[in-house]
């Protein structure tokens, strides 16, 4: 399992340890991420990702997962989001494709 947010791509960053003596060391910044489950209305499921806690508090701020995939280009989508978010269309038209 990778370390990359399935909705951002945030993922490892590298820099220095510098210690007092400014010795330099590499080491890794690792991202905050969370195994959440998010509800879809439009799936009428939870849905299970991996996610920074920047996304997850830009996912509620939006009104959700739903609302955040409707309204955010592919380009700026990972992989993992573009397909949830063909998912959704897929829902949707069927839903709108059906009688009331």
């Amino acid at each position: 399992m990778s370390r990359r947010c399935d909705i951002t791509g945030k993922g490892v960053l590298t820099g220095n340890n510098v210690s007092h003596a400014n010795n330099k060391t590499r080491r890794r910044f690792l991202p905050n991420l969370q195994e959440t489950s998010l509800l879809s209305d439009i799936l009428g499921a939870s849905v299970r990702l991996r996610l920074s806690t920047r996304a997850i508090r830009t996912i509620e701020h939006n009104g959700g997962i739903d609302a955040y995939l409707l309204a955010t280009p592919n380009s700026r989508l990972s992989v993992p989001a573009r397909s949830l978010k063909h998912r959704i269309l897929r829902a949707q038209a069927k839903k709108a494709g059906q009688p009331a």
